[in-house]
């Protein structure tokens, strides 16, 4: 069911805290992050999330990856997705291929179960991006992904999209639509205000239910990361 993970250049390789050293105080703010997101739920359940950020290099791929790797350490049977059709990341992140992915399942060419990989974390599975498509948007908006979440929240407790920044182009707004929750990044001293408030905006429009926001590399005297509730 599962394919062979095959070696991924170690330039490529990012590294997760949550799983290397899951004592750290940066392990302990992304376990806060996921308490914090099931207090939000109590009224309405919370199975995916969809994680994206303003601009680019804002952390927003390896947040998604950290997260997900912490919902599958509390026993919870974890799903992240690379829905980044255009520049996918997870699967240096987890070492995997990426011969098969999202892309594929949207096609037709091949089934969730089969195109799934096991990470080499307990309970979490990699549903990367797998071939680049030249349509994302159009995929993404079609009634198959749709279709695709509700068969994965058959089969897991808990699924993570990571997608491209809400303002280059209009994937994570589609996808917003369909997950029952959207987390922002932002880096600080490289997401403008303007930007982080024009992401929000874009995340309202399209009816996101919008859990709040995650800070990345405040300045030294601080937390790492740090979230804040209703973004």
């Amino acid at each position: 069911m599962f394919k062979r993970k095959k070696p991924v250049p170690t330039s490529k390789i990012r590294h997760l805290i949550t799983k290397l050293n899951p004592r750290s105080p940066i392990s302990e703010q992304y376990r806060t992050i996921r308490t914090n997101l099931q207090f939000s739920s109590v009224d309405k359940p919370l199975h995916s999330i969809l994680v994206t950020s303003a601009g680019p290099a804002a952390g927003k791929s390896i947040t998604a990856a950290n997260l997900a790797v912490v919902y599958a350490q509390q026993d919870k049977r974890t799903l992240l997705i690379d829905a980044d059709l255009r520049k996918p990341t997870v699967h240096y992140t987890f070492r995997l291929d990426n011969l098969r992915g999202l892309s594929n399942v949207l096609v037709g060419d091949s089934t969730l179960e089969n195109a799934v990989e096991k990470s080499d974390v307990d309970n979490l599975d990699i549903l990367s991006c797998g071939p680049i498509p030249p349509n994302p948007s159009e995929l993404l908006a079609s009634k198959r992904m749709g279709d695709i979440l509700k068969q994965a929240k058959q089969l897991y407790d808990f699924i993570i999209f990571d997608t491209p920044p809400a303002l280059a182009v209009t994937d994570a707004k589609i996808l917003a639509n369909i997950v029952d929750g959207t987390l922002l990044v932002y880096r600080s001293g490289t997401t403008e205000l303007e930007e982080a408030e024009r992401a929000a905006e874009i995340m309202k429009d399209a009816k996101a239910r919008l859990l709040g926001a995650i800070l990345n590399d405040r300045p030294k005297g601080t937390a790492s990361y740090y979230y804040y509730y209703g973004a």
